[in-house]
């Protein structure tokens, strides 16, 4: 199977997720919000992007944690099921199709106010050219986006500054006319506007340096996104007033034409074409990889999981995807734009719920590189205002939505369920609270491979001779008889030619040479029969060991067994075992893993310097 490109960086992710959101959102949207809430639309627009921005930090911790194509229905499948997973990736899917449809629908609209012809078919062409461009491959797509991204933020500048003087302060009294439960309302109707945000995460495979790029590319989107809004809808609300801005659908070209005549409502139609094509782009994109995970997962055919060998695209995904969209170009859209709202919605607060599941699940390969502050209030905060918007949308949304889960669930029980039986978190959650022992480790080792992928971990030769190490757990406090009771066994089938005893411990010149080398920590060697011997015997004690020279109970022991060709070797994995030890957190982890593979999981996957390319497989 050919693995997807690393292409994309802080930039790309920035204009993609910039792209993804700008569009309907503050070129439609203002003029009907601001007939619910008045002037406070502004406060509205605000709220919503806080709303949203704790789902982002929610969705950054999954994401760097598991940066795989197919984003959140990943890393829902991974925390709560395939089943749930399936639903989700289904539905993602159709809503991301959905608003690159709707985006068509804009450049539509906003094309019958410049050509003096039908402009159906021009948008037909755009889906087209899309859909090949993203064929093409994805660092050529997130080019034309950053394009787009850079005219469109410099005509949403443009609009603000010259905008600025023309406001009058009277379109701003009074400012709540309706209260403030509309404005709340309202934030639940614009909420749409930052939807295309958590998108991004469907593209996390794609990503250089993900630990990194995600959280800058993601976070600095939405805070300029948010700031482009309110200062838009700002200026906008001061310059028509409420008569005038109620009843437009082009509130920002009317705005513009105020202040800068018909070329600046020119322009500002020019913005909103841009925001369209940078968020129908954006969607193809995504929504692809929601297609190409669920294959991989075998929850779909194989057929969507190819990837071409040298443009390393979803050709399959992709092309459905462009079919998909260009029928829907042509389907009434205002019903099923609500249920891509509330797909959004849904989406936010699952990931709230996985990011609680998987930390409570105390799986030890779960290691985000970006960790959401506030845990879990954070998280509780944002699932309840979830569901107050979710009440705002109606039943009719409601319903509907209820009937594409049902059938999601119909799709997996007849087609996924037979596929494929997938570990998850909240099994592990749920044996936490029975008291049942959870004895399988599929999702640890996917979680590991992931790990090693994420941060180009290499296995070198300590490496490898740690995955092959013993494991000697001691429960309560232990006197050095009994470790040796527990070690000797070990140690004779390793190539120790007698068993050892306390004496061996003692003395001015010791056969065995022990070294605390951080209070709690240890190190011990003997000598192998056999020249060419190197092993290692991994020993935790949760009471602590007393062992002669230690200064304080010994939780880590690392026991190495050194033949007489093996010296130099010996040395580079203390060096390389030292490099593990100074992570602070390692004695309570160690403390703490779950099982034996868990504590080799610790070293193996610690952040070191390897040189794996010269040594010896």
């Amino acid at each position: 199977m050919h693995g997807l490109a690393k292409r994309l960086g802080v930039l790309d992710i920035f204009c993609i997720a910039f792209g993804a959101m700008v569009s309907s959102g503050i070129f439609i949207l203002p003029g009907v919000a601001h007939a619910k809430a008045g002037p406070a639309v502004v406060v509205s627009y605000l709220l919503a992007g806080c709303l949203m921005g704790s789902a982002a930090l929610s969705t950054i911790e999954l994401v760097t944690a598991m940066p795989k194509a197919g984003g959140d229905y990943f890393f829902i499948a991974r925390a709560m099921g395939p089943a749930v997973g399936t639903v989700l990736g289904l539905l993602s899917w159709f809503a991301l199709t959905l608003k690159s449809a709707f985006a068509l629908v804009g450049i539509w609209a906003f094309a019958e106010k410049l050509l003096p012809f039908d402009s159906r078919a021009v948008v037909v062409g755009l889906a087209v050219f899309f859909t090949l461009l993203n064929l093409w491959g994805t660092k050529g797509s997130s080019l034309f986006q950053t394009l787009f991204v850079f005219v469109l933020l410099s005509l949403m500048s443009l609009f603000v500054v010259l905008g600025f003087p023309h406001v009058r302060i009277q379109n701003y009294v009074p400012f709540t006319p309706y209260g403030w439960n509309a404005v709340l309302a309202t934030a639940g109707f614009v909420f749409v506007s930052y939807g295309g945000l958590i998108q991004i995460s469907a593209l996390a495979e794609e990503v250089k340096n993900p630990s990194r790029t995600i959280p800058l590319g993601l976070l600095s989107a939405l805070g300029v996104t948010i700031a482009g809004y309110c200062l838009m809808v700002f200026v906008t609300a001061g310059i028509l007033g409420s008569e005038s801005l109620d009843a437009s659908l082009t509130p920002i070209s009317d705005a513009a034409a105020v202040f800068m005549g018909r070329g600046g409502e020119i322009a500002l139609t020019v913005a909103a074409m841009t925001a369209f094509l940078t968020t129908a782009n954006a969607g193809i994109l995504s929504a692809s990889r929601y297609l190409l995970s669920l294959s991989r997962d075998e929850l779909l055919p194989a057929l969507f999981g190819r990837v071409h060998p040298k443009r390393k695209t979803p050709v399959p995904a992709v092309l459905t995807t462009g079919v998909f969209l260009i029928g829907l170009f042509f389907v009434p859209l205002e019903s099923l734009v609500k249920m891509a709202s509330m797909v959004v919605l849904l989406t936010q607060a699952l990931a709230n719920a996985c990011v609680v599941i998987l930390r409570e699940s105390r799986i030890h390969n779960y290691q985000p590189t970006f960790k959401a502050p506030g845990y879990p209030w954070l998280q509780i905060a944002s699932l309840a205002g979830v569901i107050l918007l979710v009440v705002e949308i109606g039943w009719e949304t409601f319903l509907i939505g209820l009937v594409f889960i049902a059938a999601g669930l119909t799709f997996f029980w007849f087609y996924g369920r037979l596929k494929q039986q997938r570990e998850y978190a909240l099994l592990h959650v749920l044996s936490r609270l029975s008291a049942r022992k959870v004895v399988r480790t599929a999702l640890e080792s996917e979680l590991k491979a992931i790990i090693r992928e994420r941060d180009e971990l290499c296995l070198d030769r300590f490496d490898r001779i740690i995955e092959g190490s013993p494991v000697v757990d001691l429960a309560g406090p232990c006197s050095v008889n009994t470790l040796l009771d527990q070690l000797n066994p070990v140690l004779a089938l390793r190539g120790l030619e007698r068993p050892l005893s306390v004496q061996d411990l003692i003395g001015e010149e010791p056969p065995v040479k022990f070294v605390e080398i951080f209070p709690g920590i240890g190190v011990a060697e003997v000598s192998a029969s056999r020249p060419d011997v190197f092993d290692v015997v991994l020993v935790r004690s949760r009471g602590g060991l007393r062992l002669p020279g230690a200064e304080a109970p010994i939780h880590a022991l690392f026991f190495f067994l050194v033949g007489s060709d093996e010296q130099d070797f010996h040395l580079k994995a203390v060096a390389a075992l030292a490099q593990v030890l100074q992570d602070p957190q390692f004695d309570t982890r160690w403390r703490h893993a779950r099982n034996a593979q868990a504590l080799k999981d610790l070293i193996v996957l610690a952040d070191r310097r390897r040189v794996c390319a010269l040594e010896p497989q």
